[in-house]
């Protein structure tokens, strides 16, 4: 069968009439294959795009790590613009959209890794394109140095904590002490684990291990900045994936809040944008999670220059903070996960605030946000998107909106 690819889907891959999903393929080509299901696994690109160019990883065409090498930059940047642009047109939203701050090769300093044992050893890598098969990575050009050099150390702990059959999987973060492991899936934990581990962690100097929900070792401290500020986050806690990607975010709700006295910061993590903000302003800080506002606590104790900040953990999809406990901040700072924050979003509408800096990494349930911040009144300012995520379909926006 022979299609036109007509646009890409929300995961990356060309979209033909029918619908037919092509994967790898761009708008304009024309492509030739096996339909079955709706998707052409294995197109043979009769008419490639202009914008089509040489993937600069080995791995590309198995592994599932990335899904837009095939695309230049200049596309990816201009597709992903366009993914939040549409999303907002959709909600009748206009916008100023400022350039794309996309992050360099080989800085990803948080993975998801898989392991399993092998007759011969391990296999530690990605999982091929939508397979459960692991391959290999060693010319990965999406992971810092750091955490791919760890790769030795995954595989010494698959082969010590896992069954032949079994696939473990590591949340594996670059830290100013070392690599910090998260392992998920392995034996459970005894004495004699706990002691091989712990000597497998010592030989490759891992700063920290935590084997499923248990510390098995500390080593060195694996500690995170947030604009100069130390933080030693929980084990495999959420962080911005590349510190590029962390910079751009945090200057765009920087500037947004600048020159407000009282800012709270809903969502806030371990503190990514609580301390920069705290150096200009007060802070208070709510997370669901009451291990982060503990790392972001201490954090802030042991700071240099910080305003007051306290923190409270509150689950703020079941308890969204109400009209008069956000009355008094001048600034509100939230970044919410994937499913966004619409609970929330409506408390904020029926208050008195009026400077929102919302951070979101989905542009379906961001539009759907900003829609009724706008219904309330405000006004979106402008809208950066910043892609930490390359060569893959993931995009993160960090927006300013004013109410008149």
């Amino acid at each position: 069968m022979k299609v036109t690819i007509e646009r890409l889907g929300h995961l990356g891959d060309g979209i033909a009439e029918g619908p037919v999903f092509v994967p790898m393929a761009l708008p304009g080509e024309v492509v030739e294959g096996d339909v079955e299901g709706g998707k052409m696994a294995a197109p043979r690109i009769l008419e490639p795009s202009s914008d089509r160019v040489k993937p600069p990883c080995s791995h590309y065409k198995s592994c599932g790590g990335c899904s837009l090498m095939h695309a230049s930059d200049a596309f990816v940047a201009n597709w992903k613009q366009d993914v939040v642009r549409r999303a907002l047109e959709t909600h009748g939203l206009t916008a100023e959209f400022r350039p794309i701050q996309t992050s360099p090769p080989q800085s990803r300093r948080r993975a998801g890794l898989a392991g399993k044992r092998t007759k011969n050893g391990a296999m530690i890598g990605f999982h091929t394109r939508a397979s459960g098969i692991i391959i290999e990575i060693p010319n990965c050009k999406l992971l810092e140095p750091a955490v791919k050099e760890s790769i030795p150390a995954l595989e010494a702990l698959t082969i010590a904590g896992t069954s032949r059959k079994a696939e473990i999987s590591f949340t594996v973060t670059q830290t100013l002490g070392g690599v910090d492991v998260l392992a998920q899936g392995g034996k459970p934990l005894d004495g004699p684990l706990r002691i091989e581990l712990a000597g497998i962690a010592n030989q490759f100097g891992l700063a920290r291990l935590t084997w499923e929900d248990e510390l098995v070792c500390e080593i060195y401290a694996p500690v995170q900045e947030f604009a100069g500020h130390r933080v030693t986050p929980p084990a495999g806690t959420f962080l911005q994936a590349t510190k590029d990607g962390e910079n751009a975010l945090v200057s765009a709700v920087l500037e947004t809040v600048s020159g407000a006295e009282k800012v709270l910061d809903l969502f806030s993590g371990c503190g990514t944008f609580s301390l920069p903000i705290a150096e200009q302003a007060e802070v208070r800080a709510v997370e669901g999670e009451a291990s982060m506002l503990t790392a972001l606590d201490q954090a802030w104790r042991f700071g240099k220059g910080l305003k007051h900040l306290t923190t409270e953990a509150r689950d703020l999809f079941r308890r969204p903070l109400l009209p008069d406990e956000i009355k008094g901040f001048d600034a509100i700072v939230i970044d919410p996960p994937r499913a966004g924050a619409e609970a929330q979003i409506a408390e904020i509408a029926a208050s008195n605030a009026r400077l929102v800096s919302m951070v979101s990494c989905n542009p379906v349930t961001f539009a759907r946000d900003a829609q009724t911040l706008v219904g309330a009144g405000f006004e979106i300012g402008f809208v950066q998107v910043v892609d930490q995520f390359r060569w893959s379909p993931h995009v993160e926006i960090a927006a300013s909106f004013l109410r008149r």
